[in-house]
């Protein structure tokens, strides 16, 4: 009551806003002073992401305005136990105070509570008390959700200016690649805006988006595109959730699903690849000065270890990367010497190219229903009638957006379709985006310098589809269509590879 009093006296002498921050104890952290309308805060230490800071926040309000945006903004950003505002009268007596505080996850998914100013000589709530259920509802919260499921939990947000149905459609592809990730998706944003260039959705919305995440209990926000540095900096100033991209979440399907030697270098080599420019975003443990022993000299800065580090690691993986593609291309030649004809198989992700192989050619290759599950390309033998016999190599899907340094670290990878007599480019027929995936698709050929290979548009999954629909297909792309799990739908397609491969 006394420290109200003298705040207030204070604040009405200099006008200016005063703030005191008070530990959980009731012991004075810090003591803030701005000008008329607004305060200066300090850099707070942060917690866990699912616990309030452990300070209050109490200040004055010359005025006897009520709680302002600017209030309620440090309040979700910084996780304060609670902000304050003494409310002043115009002649600098202390009449009201109105507090607000964050809410757990709830039904009307409000951020936070403002209670209704009341006189200070009327408060009856026992803080400790308050405090530590409310945060027993966080954590609550959190542990319900985790009782069932381990794993990271994410915020998946979306924002262009797309029409709301492919904005919608991108968005789900981002789901899917977070499952494929075996991220557990909490919630999920859709902004149709321009891209803010600081904080991608906007000031606002971003404050929103970090307070759903820690009513959640969430780890992470991933955005469905590509962050530049500059925005990765500004981000990771506002908030201390994780922040991934498009590229970033991919690269991680990648690392996770790598197991051969080769597929673990070139996931390696594309991470790092990527990650390079995010190496100039300064940091304060990227800061300090090491020089003397073991640097270039005296003043070599953290940051600049950590690059050139990188740099002779991308290098020596460069290295190993060719001596694989070396070998890769060793054992093409002993075929081609054979004329044995080779057949690729290619398309979107999860569009079935990896059952279709197993399939035809009585093979174990991992077929789960996940983006991205076959990184590493896969030769087995297939034989026609007439003795006739070819090799066909499944390869790794395609994505709309495939980080360039993903293309340019499976290099190895992507020759075995320039060595191929003929692609095999598997639809699924049950998408309704099929158009815009194949588009993905024949683009992506087109940036490899393949789009002058012989084709087969093999439309998959003919069982989940109208009969009429798929007729419709083949007659427009001159296709074949099948269900890669029915041995007995192959014929056509045999048929059309014999024709293209054996025309006469």
């Amino acid at each position: 009551m006394e420290l109200a009093r003298e705040m207030a006296l204070l604040s009405f002498e200099i006008q200016r806003q005063v703030g005191v921050l008070l530990d959980r104890r009731g012991h004075v952290a810090g003591v803030v002073v701005g000008d008329a309308r607004s305060l200066f805060l300090p850099e707070i230490p942060r917690r866990s992401r699912d616990r309030l800071s452990g300070l209050r926040l109490v200040h004055t309000h010359l005025a006897g305005e009520k709680l302002t945006e600017e209030d309620l903004t440090d309040l979700a950003l910084l996780r304060f136990d609670l902000v304050a505002a003494l409310l002043l009268g115009t002649d600098g007596n202390l009449s009201r105070l109105q507090i607000a505080h964050l809410k757990p996850d709830n039904a009307a998914e409000t951020p936070w509570e403002i209670l209704a100013p009341q006189s200070i000589f009327s408060l009856k709530e026992d803080f400790p008390e308050f405090i530590g259920a409310l945060e027993e509802e966080f954590a609550r919260a959190r542990q319900t959700g985790m009782a069932h499921d381990t794993r990271e939990r994410a915020v998946l947000i979306h924002v262009s200016t797309l029409p709301p149905a492919l904005a919608q459609d991108s968005l789900k592809e981002l789901q899917e690649l977070a499952r494929s990730a075996d991220l557990n998706v909490v919630h999920t944003i859709l902004q149709r805006r321009p891209l803010d260039p600081r904080f991608i959705l906007g000031r606002g919305k971003l404050q929103s988006a970090v307070i759903t995440a820690m009513q959640k209990g969430a780890d992470m926000l991933v955005f469905d595109m590509n962050i530049s540095p500059s925005q990765v900096r500004s981000l990771s100033d506002f908030t201390d959730l994780k922040i991934l991209d498009r590229s970033q979440l991919i690269l991680d399907i990648f690392a996770q699903h790598a197991v051969t030697r080769e597929g673990k270098l070139q996931v390696e080599l594309a991470q790092l690849r990527y990650l390079m420019p995010i190496l100039s975003i300064r940091q304060q443990a990227l800061s300090r000065l090491t020089g003397g022993i073991g640097g270039r000299g005296p003043g070599e800065t953290r940051l600049e270890i950590d690059r050139r580090r990188a740099h002779d690691r991308i290098a020596r993986l460069e290295q190993e990367v060719e001596q694989l593609g070396k070998r890769r291309r060793l054992r093409r030649r002993t075929r081609t010497i054979k004329e044995v004809p080779t057949v690729a198989v290619v398309g979107y992700t999860n569009a079935g190219k990896s059952t279709l192989l197993n399939h035809l050619t009585d093979s174990d290759v991992i077929a789960k229903d996940f983006l991205f599950a076959t990184l590493n390309p896969v030769s087995r033998r297939l034989r026609f009638p007439r003795e006739r016999e070819i090799i066909i190599t499944d390869t790794v899907g395609f994505i709309s957006n495939l980080p360039k340094d993903l293309l340019a670290a499976f290099r190895t990878t992507f020759e075995e379709l320039h060595e191929a007599d003929l692609l095999l480019h598997v639809v699924d027929a049950s998408c309704h985006d099929l158009a815009q995936k194949m588009k993905v698709v024949q683009d992506t050929l087109m940036e490899l310098e393949l789009n002058d290979k012989p084709v087969i548009t093999v439309f998959n999954k003919m069982d989940a589809c109208n009969p009429l629909e798929v007729e419709g297909l083949i007659g427009q792309y001159n296709g074949v269509a099948i269900c890669a799990l029915n041995r007995n739908t192959f014929e056509p397609l045999l048929k059309y590879m014999e024709t293209l491969l054996w025309p006469h």
